[in-house]
């Protein structure tokens, strides 16, 4: 299938609104095999979303609509998109019945203007809204699947695993297996370099690159009549790039570096915490987010300028003028001295300079991660230019304090410096 991704609202053409969802939308279909290869945005405007609507159906299998399935005057998508397929809008009380009891649970008055919603394409598939009020749908009309889902991310992203996934595998009779692989310490382009003929030549499994902030992921993908079929066709693929890139590959069909900190921080009944200066909370931020973070993170503290790095870490304030807020000893001392406060098993310390001015000594992107144990401090000197932006540089700071994390829990070199025994 061909995807097109229409957006609808004018919040998102004056920037009022991010398309988050075009985003993670695009990444669910390529897991289950379908192309996308136009995303349209298009305002609250009957005349041109049926404009929008009509290119999307002569040149597309599948049409996925976002937004416009709510109660207010402006809220057009379904009728639009019924008319430009020549589908007319049937009452459903049953999902009017559950738009009643939503509001009657939330202890809100439900309004006549509410019960719209429950209009929906003839012949549709029902996708009962779990999430909130407007209920979605799927049909298909002169040879092209049509998907309507709501525009908050928290109503669309649910929907469609949950509703919009099956109603597409339905659809065929194969089966897609995908397997995602992470990789950090190497850019796309050098990660490409060692598979581009393999995968010029692949059909059935297939194999891609993808850039992510401060990483890449491949993407292993099979079609089969069964899914273990599928999965076993991904696996030696899975294995060679294992093998190729050492290391390098931190997880499989893992979320990310954090995520899988958290794992092995549980597995090893280990505790860290962290000390901030440029990445400002960043580190601490992205691990106190996931689920389960209080049972291995014993805390953080954000030291931004030199005075309180010495007052709340016990650095000397000596070191710092010896040496440098910005160094490798202040990284060491700032890692050992959150690990004392904490009482942590580990600390993890980033100091740096993000830009845009640099200060006299460093350019801009110069760097410190420092990690401290029980058995030794190591330090990553990063030289990350100023070519990249300010958040930029702050997030790929916090991948390497979690990707020193993982190899130390591993067994794997932390850094230059490190002269463990390996596999210890």
């Amino acid at each position: 299938m061909n995807c097109e991704i229409l957006a609808v609202g004018t919040e998102l053409l004056l920037g009022n609104t991010v398309n988050t969802n075009a985003t993670r939308l695009s990444e669910l279909l390529a897991g289950l095999g379908i192309n996308v290869f136009w995303h349209s945005v298009v305002g609250d405007n009957p005349a041109r979303l049926r404009d929008a609507a009509a290119l999307a159906r002569s040149r597309a299998d599948l049409i996925i609509t976002t937004g416009g399935l709510g109660p207010t005057y402006d809220d057009l998508t379904k009728n639009v998109l019924a008319d430009v397929f020549g589908k007319e809008l049937v009452f459903h009380e049953d999902e009017a019945e559950g738009i009643r009891c939503w509001f009657a649970k939330s202890g809100r008055a439900c309004t006549e203007n509410n019960l719209q919603q429950a209009y929906l394409p003839e012949g549709c598939t029902v996708f009962h809204n779990d999430w909130g009020t407007a209920p979605g749908c799927a049909f298909e009309a002169e040879g092209v699947h049509v998907i309507l889902l709501p525009g908050p991310p928290r109503e669309c992203l649910p929907m469609f695993r949950h509703c919009a996934v099956p109603y597409l595998r339905a659809l065929t009779e194969e089966t897609l297996v995908s397997r995602q692989i992470r990789v950090f310490g190497m850019g796309e382009s050098a990660v490409e370099t060692y598979f581009r003929e393999e995968m010029e030549h692949m059909a059935n499994p297939t194999l891609a690159t993808y850039a992510k902030e401060g990483e890449v992921m491949l993407r292993v993908t099979a079609k089969a009549a069964t899914e273990a079929e599928a999965a076993a066709m991904c696996e030696p693929v899975v294995e060679k790039v294992k093998n190729t890139l050492g290391d390098i590959v931190y997880g499989v069909d893992v979320d990310s570096l954090e995520s899988l900190c958290l794992m092995l921080l549980r597995e090893k009944h280990q505790t860290f915490a962290a000390a901030e200066s440029l990445t400002g909370g960043l580190i601490g931020a992205r691990f106190t987010a996931l689920p389960g973070a209080s049972e291995v993170f014993r805390g953080g503290a954000v030291t931004y300028c030199d005075e309180v790095k010495a007052a709340m870490l016990h650095i000397d304030p000596a070191l710092i003028a010896a040496h440098g807020a910005v160094s490798h000893e202040t990284a060491a001392a700032m890692a050992q001295g959150v690990r004392d406060a904490a009482g942590a098993d580990i600390g993890v310390s980033a100091t740096g300079l993000a830009g845009p001015d640099g200060d006299g000594v460093h350019p801009v992107g110069t760097v410190f991660v420092g990690l401290a144990a029980s058995d030794g401090v190591w330090v990553r000197h990063l030289t990350l230019g100023n070519a990249r932006s300010r958040d930029i540089i702050r997030a790929i700071s916090a991948n390497n304090a979690y990707d020193m994390i993982r190899r130390y829990l591993t067994g794997l070199p932390v850094a230059d410096n490190d002269s463990r025994p390996q596999g210890q």
